[in-house]
């Protein structure tokens, strides 16, 4: 079976500008494995690709979904096999380019399968994570499943989900039967020092306010004032809380600032243990590049 590349880590360690660098030499295609990205009108908050960026290197799953929608693991593992294997029938080499963990285990792992949701239990137990906060929830999910204890980690979407499965069935997760990875992967893992990414991370968030993230997360209040699933995540969730008046513009962008510095740590602590074919790039920048450029020398001879 064809190995498929796949380049991860944590936000803020290069992957895209790489990515977009490396298919401007290459014949390759990326296919994100980003949570947030699949959104449209999620741009400043996301250091999206640009249009332009994306005309050059092609790239999947980007803009496939309204932020009104939700998108689950299983769904993302479906797009991103059938684009796979559609970038691999034209001839060129797909890229797997992301630093959402649990999308990148799904493909390369596989899946456990589990009944469809069910909406109304998911809605009783959101109800009842604003009541009693996370803890209390993950700890019912952690006495009967530590491996999905430890999946869910801090992520309130994927812990109502697993609660909803352990509930309707009495079975967690983890001990529902796994689906095989259609392909195999080798995995470049980049973890560079973070006393290189912390402050391009801090960076980072400082440029998207001035940007016009903010603008952007009003805009997207306006379309949907429910405040889906998208608006959930790091960045948004904090320009929201402004909005609402809860804190000062200067309070969002410190709070942005702590928001994904956690992240980044959570995603350390994650792509430490990646199972498979993997090969870690402890570097940042330029080095990151040529050893990049030097991996897919070795094992894509390209």
């Amino acid at each position: 079976m064809q190995a498929i590349p796949a380049l991860l880590g944590p936000t803020g360690s290069g992957k895209t500008l790489l990515a977009l660098r490396l298919g401007e030499e290459l014949p390759l295609e990326v296919v994100s494995a980003d949570a947030t990205t699949v959104y449209r009108g999620l741009d400043i908050g996301t250091d999206k690709p640009t249009p332009e960026e994306r005309a050059r290197v092609p790239h999947h799953l980007i803009d496939v979904l309204e932020p009104s929608e939700a998108m689950s693991v299983a769904r993302f593992r479906e797009m991103a096999e059938g684009a796979i294997a559609e970038v691999l029938a034209r001839g060129r080499v797909p890229l797997v380019v992301g630093g959402t963990g649990y999308y990148v285990r799904a493909l390369s792992e596989g899946l456990h399968e589990l009944p469809p949701p069910d909406p109304v239990l998911q809605e009783a137990l959101w109800r009842e994570l604003g009541e009693r906060g996370l803890e209390p929830l993950l700890e019912e999910l952690r006495l009967a499943s530590p491996e999905d204890a430890r999946r869910v980690g801090q992520n309130p979407r994927r812990l109502v989900r697993a609660l909803e499965v352990l509930r309707r069935t009495g079975t967690p997760p983890a001990r529902f039967p796994k689906r095989p990875p259609r392909f195999r992967y080798k995995k470049l893992v980049l973890l560079p020092p973070r006393a290189w990414l912390w402050p391009r991370l801090e960076e980072r968030a400082r440029r998207q306010f001035a940007r016009g993230l903010v603008e952007e997360v009003r805009g997207l209040l306006a379309r949907y004032p429910e405040i889906p699933t998208a608006l959930q995540a790091i960045g948004y969730k904090e320009v929201v809380g402004y909005l609402r008046g809860e804190y000062s513009l200067e309070e969002a962008l410190e709070r942005d600032i702590r928001a994904v510095k956690a992240y980044a740590k959570r995603q350390y602590t994650w792509f430490r243990h990646e199972p498979g074919d993997v090969t870690y790039l402890l570097k940042g920048g330029e080095a990151a590049y040529e050893g990049l450029r030097d991996w897919f020398r070795l094992h894509f001879g390209l």
